[in-house]
């Protein structure tokens, strides 16, 4: 019909231009009128068939799946907005029905506590200094605020100065939270572009991660992409440090956080001690998450702590059962085989979410509970549901990742422009030291940022030095420090020809590692500071 009403508009209007031509000629044509055409009026369209229940609980699912990922991208907050008003439109018992790849009823409907409780520090006007606390994130609402906001907010107390934001490296939690409660929260690109907007110039990062696995390396690579933006960047340790080589391989981090976990967990068991606790039958049984990646060494490393510490009924799992000793059912068996018949099992992550709540405390078959309780092993399975970050002691300890930081960027050469300066150079032995005609005085060289001190040395007995420690120095390829001839005058007017060397200077007022190799050929570490002259 439209078409037919579109071509009687243009027979009409072809017509009218006719005449109108006609007028303006010395002879008017006589023309035949043409019939009025008499509009009709359009039929209503036909009404949209009633979806059933199933198909609109089934468009919702598809929604729900389409924003379960890990990639943002431009239609992202749409579909967010799009899946929560569908999710609304629903009766109860379609809700119910809701159902598909990743999608649940749980998904919109589960309670997890107040969102408003909890700020998602993205907000602008960020000013020069920076601490971006990024963590993997959780859509359970009490965690997030109680978890990792109690980790942020510890952190942005002990630094009034600097502004702490936050990024979630989880893309699905931001679009679920986004979705749910309409909370933005920034992942990782989103934060450090909104820095770059605001002109910070020194940023820190101080991830939540446990250890320096998969989600560590991944956030090295992104912020690598975004450093020559900033002044000065640095990245502190995640909770329990360095990784170490194997199991044997224990810190000052994995002690403190292997004292601060028991000790909140024997207390929230209602006992004075954990040796009170083991006398009752009681046994403490920490669920991590495990991985693949070579980081995995630090659990076992947690239960090396742990035994260490004389901690004998206290257990270290992981839900992947990666490494393998830290599966669910050989954890079970450790257990038995030790003759406890109570367990208190609570998470070792950051956070209380998904994993703590349903791998750990749910009350489906496979979850830990439930496998504990299937063994017919023991009298009582309890749960603590509650993330490392709300631990205090825990949170003073990133703090003092922070605080580690701060130090080393402060140190750095932001304020430095290129140029040479006097300075100090200091070592941790007599034997090696700046050749006496210098008074411990030496020239630093910085150009485009990197710094480089040339030290005029006694004699030429050291032959080479290395920056870093004297075992990698004696490995094949290790790139040596040559020497170079320089010629010194002394307060009694004699000349020498000895060594120097430009060595490299990773940051100023703090020590570093510089190896040396003599005329014995043996290898030797030694630290080293270099500081500006007064």
């Amino acid at each position: 019909m439209k078409k037919k009403l579109l071509t009687v508009i243009l027979a009409a209007s072809m017509t009218m231009s006719m005449l109108a031509g006609c007028a303006n000629g010395a002879e008017e044509v006589p023309v035949e009128e043409t019939p009025a055409v008499e509009e009709t009026a359009e039929p209503e369209a036909e009404a949209e068939p009633e979806l059933s229940d199933e198909e609109r609980a089934m468009e919702v699912a598809e929604l729900i799946d389409a924003i379960y990922v890990q990639e943002w991208t431009e239609e992202t907050d749409e579909l967010c907005a799009a899946a929560k008003a569908a999710w609304d439109a629903l009766t109860d018992e379609q809700k119910e029905l809701v159902e598909g790849e990743e999608a649940d009823p749980d998904y919109f409907g589960r309670d997890t506590g107040d969102a408003s409780k909890d700020d998602p520090l993205n907000a602008d006007e960020i000013g020069e200094n920076e601490i971006l606390v990024v963590s993997f994130g959780t859509s359970f609402n009490d965690s997030r605020a109680t978890d990792i906001g109690g980790i942020e907010k510890a952190i942005a107390e002990a630094n009034p100065d600097w502004s702490v934001r936050r990024a979630f490296t989880a893309q699905i939690i931001i679009n679920h939270v986004q979705a749910r409660d309409e909370e933005k929260i920034d992942n990782v690109q989103q934060a450090l572009e909104r820095a770059v907007a605001n002109g910070v110039k020194n940023l820190v990062i101080q991830p939540t991660h446990l250890m320096h696995g998969a989600e560590y390396d991944e956030l090295m690579e992104v912020v690598e992409e975004y450093k020559d933006q900033f002044e000065t960047v640095a990245i502190a340790e995640p909770l329990l440090g360095e990784v170490g080589s194997d199991a044997t391989v224990i810190n000052e981090d994995k002690k403190a956080v292997a004292e601060a976990i028991v000790a909140e967990s024997v207390s929230g068991a209602g006992y004075e001690s954990l040796e009170a606790a083991a006398e009752d039958g009681v046994a403490f049984v920490f669920m991590g998450h495990g991985t693949a990646h070579t980081a995995k060494v630090s659990y076992s490393q947690m239960a090396t702590q742990m035994a260490e510490l004389g901690y004998e009924n206290v257990f270290i799992g992981t839900v992947e059962g990666e490494p393998e000793e830290t599966a669910c059912e050989n954890i079970i068996e450790d257990v038995h085989a030790a003759g406890y018949t109570t367990v208190i099992l609570r998470p070792l992550m950051v956070v209380a979410g998904d994993h703590a709540n349903n791998d750990m405390a749910g009350d489906d078959e496979d979850s830990w509970k439930s496998m504990f309780e299937a063994s017919e092993y023991f009298d009582a399975i309890r749960c603590q549901i509650e993330g490392l970050g709300r631990i205090e002691a825990v949170q003073e300890l990133y703090v003092a990742h922070t605080a580690e930081a701060i130090e080393g960027l402060d140190l750095k050469t932001a304020s430095l422009e290129d140029g040479e300066y006097d300075v100090i150079f200091l070592t941790d032995s007599s034997m090696f030291h700046i050749n006496e005609a210098y008074d411990n005085r030496a020239v630093l060289t910085v150009e485009d940022g990197e710094m480089t001190v040339h030290i005029t040395l006694p004699s030429k007995n050291i032959l080479n030095l290395y920056p870093g420690l004297a075992d990698d120095a004696a490995k094949d390829g290790a790139v040596l420090l040559q020497p170079t001839e320089d010629e010194v005058t002394y307060s009694d007017g004699l000349t020498e020809t000895v060594y120097g060397f430009d060595v490299p200077v990773p940051y100023l007022d703090r020590e570093f590692d510089l190896a040396l190799i003599g005329t014995k050929g043996v290898w030797y570490d030694h630290k080293v500071t270099v500081s500006l002259a007064d």
